[in-house]
C-alpha cells in the first residue's frame, strides 16, 4: 500500500474504534452494537480496491481484537474484516468511482449480514457460543439496521477523503502500473520501441545462414554504374 493511504487509513480507523468503544458500545441498544469500524473499512475498500481493503480490514480488525473491552480470541475480528474488505474492494469499478449510491448501499447491506454470520461462524469454531444465546436472527436484523442508518453519514465522507489521496500523478495505481498516461511516457530504448534494430539483426542472421550477400541500396548501385561508364571513356582515349 502507498504511504498516503496508510496516513489516511490509520487515523480514520483509530477514531472510529474510539467512538465505537467509548460511545456506541455504551448506548445499550437492543441486539448488536453499531459497527462504525466496519463502515470505515468499507468506505476505504470501495476506493482502494480489494488489496487495500483486505489490508486495512485486517489491521482494523486486529486493533479491535486488542482493544481493552474485547472478550474474544485475538485475530477473530481481523479475519472477518479482512474478508469483508477484500469482498467490498472487488466491487470497485474500472473507472475508480461509483456512478450511483445503489452499489455502495448494497455493499453495506451485504457486509452487515456477512460480517455477523462470519463472526458467529468463526466463534463457533473456537468454542464461543454467545451468538446462540443472544439469537443470530436478532443480531442480523439489528446490525443491518444500525449499519444502514450510519452508512449515509460515514461511507460517503470516508470515500471522499480516500479519493483525495488517489490524485497523486507520481504514484502507482491499484494494479501496480504507473498512473501516468501511456502517451506521456518516454520510451526506454529506440530499438525496443520501433523494432528496426531487431529487424536488421534478423536480416543479417538470415544472410549468414543462406550464404547470400544482401543487395546494395539503390543509391550505391547507380553510383557504381556511373563509375564503370567513366572507366570506359578513359580506355577510348
Amino acid at each position: 500500500m502507498r504511504i498516503n493511504r496508510i496516513l489516511l487509513a490509520t487515523p480514520l480507523v483509530v477514531v472510529a474504534l474510539i467512538i465505537q468503544v467509548s460511545i456506541l458500545g455504551r448506548l445499550q441498544l437492543p441486539g448488536a452494537v453499531p459497527d462504525l469500524l466496519l463502515l470505515v473499512v468499507l468506505g476505504l475498500a470501495l476506493v482502494y480496491g480489494h488489496v487495500g481493503g483486505s489490508l486495512i480490514g485486517f489491521g482494523a480488525g486486529l486493533l479491535a481484537d486488542l482493544a481493552p473491552p474485547s472478550d474474544h480470541a485475538i485475530g477473530r475480528y481481523a479475519l472477518v474484516l479482512c474478508v469483508i474488505g477484500y469482498a467490498a474492494g472487488l466491487t470497485k469499478p474500472d473507472g475508480g468511482q461509483h456512478r450511483s449510491a445503489t452499489l455502495p448501499l448494497m455493499v453495506v447491506l451485504g457486509a452487515a449480514l456477512g460480517s455477523t454470520l462470519l463472526y458467529a461462524g468463526v466463534g463457533s469454531l473456537v468454542g464461543d457460543t454467545a451468538a446462540r444465546h443472544v439469537g443470530i436472527v436478532g443480531l442480523l436484523l439489528s446490525s443491518t439496521l444500525y449499519d444502514l442508518l450510519l452508512a449515509p453519514f460515514t461511507v460517503p465522507l470516508v470515500m471522499a477523503l480516500a479519493r483525495r489521496t488517489e490524485h497523486d500523478p507520481l504514484a502507482t495505481d491499484g494494479s501496480g502500473g504507473s498512473a501516468i498516461p501511456v502517451a506521456r511516457r518516454k520510451p526506454a530504448y529506440g530499438w525496443l520501441n520501433t523494432g528496426t534494430g531487431l529487424k536488421a539483426s534478423r536480416g543479417a542472421m538470415k544472410a549468414v545462414r543462406t550464404g547470400r550477400v544482401p543487395k546494395p541500396a539503390r543509391g550505391g548501385k547507380s553510383g557504381r554504374m556511373k563509375g564503370v561508364k567513366g572507366l570506359k571513356g578513359v580506355k577510348r582515349l
